[in-house]
């Protein structure tokens, strides 16, 4: 039985297909939750129709969807929660889960890890929320703060210019002020939450074939010297319009450059 997975973050929806023994990622969304419900403190119900559609479209081909919600949905109040859930539920007849911090950052890191060995870092980041565990053979420890890109690029908007103006040293300065880190200290960062495979290849960034541990999902690594090289030259060198131009969803290029800097972050 093939099962789609719909993820629905503040910034980015992402949907997978699960046949029973594989994942299948078949692409991401753009629906800015978080930042127009800054506009009016509440719930866009243009973004909520675009969810429900999008959802509709695979229901023309799947009876089996499973559909959660992370970082904006937990700061909704009781009312507009049952609101949206109710509504959710009625145009599409499926159950809307909303996943608290804890669980998300647990369930990334189970599925991120399955093939691992060693002690290493997970980090999982969103538009609005960031969580990082530290797992050998298990979570040793866990910390998440309500911080995530999209927050970063509202302090430095600079970052989705052609070219960045604003200097690496400070884009770290300022998500380090905001970001809870673990105390463990580890060699191995992976990186999880939204798509950085498909990020390092459309921009053309170095990388390396992971030698670390065999996984499909995660066939492609960096060292801390090509992370830091390649995120200088993706700040000073590298053409974001150009790789907009190029892109079927130019919008989620966005808060890349904030993205790329949590990676150096120690």
């Amino acid at each position: 039985m093939e099962r789609i997975i719909i993820e629905v973050g503040s910034t980015v929806t992402k949907i997978d297909k699960y046949d029973g023994q594989n994942i299948r990622h078949l692409g991401t969304r753009v629906i800015e939750f978080k930042r127009n419900y800054k506009k009016d403190n509440k719930l866009n119900c243009e973004d909520i129709n675009t969810l429900i559609d999008l959802v509709k479209q695979y229901q023309k081909d799947y009876s089996d969807i499973y559909v959660c919600g992370t970082s904006i949905f937990r700061i909704l109040s009781e009312q507009e929660k049952e609101e949206f859930l109710d509504k959710f539920q009625k145009e599409t007849n499926i159950d809307f889960e909303i996943i608290s911090q804890k669980r998300e950052n647990e369930l990334t890191v189970f599925g991120a890890t399955k093939n691992v060995n060693d002690t290493v870092a997970v980090f999982v980041g969103g538009g609005g929320s960031t969580e990082i565990a530290i797992y050998e053979n298990g979570i040793r420890e866990m910390v998440n703060t309500e911080f995530g890109v999209m927050d970063v690029m509202e302090i430095i908007p600079d970052l989705a210019d052609d070219l960045a103006t604003t200097d690496i040293e400070v884009v770290k300065k300022t998500i380090k002020e905001k970001l809870n880190i673990p105390k463990q200290k580890v060699d191995t960062l992976i990186l999880a939450g939204g798509a950085h495979l498909l990020f390092v290849l459309e921009a053309r960034l170095a990388s390396e074939e992971n030698t670390l541990y065999k996984d499909e999902l995660h066939p492609l690594m960096q060292t801390m010297e090509t992370r830091v090289n390649e995120t200088r030259r993706y700040y000073e060198e590298i053409s974001l319009d150009y790789i907009r131009s190029q892109s079927n969803d130019p919008y989620w290029w966005y808060a890349t450059r904030a993205m790329m800097v949590y990676g150096l972050v120690e």
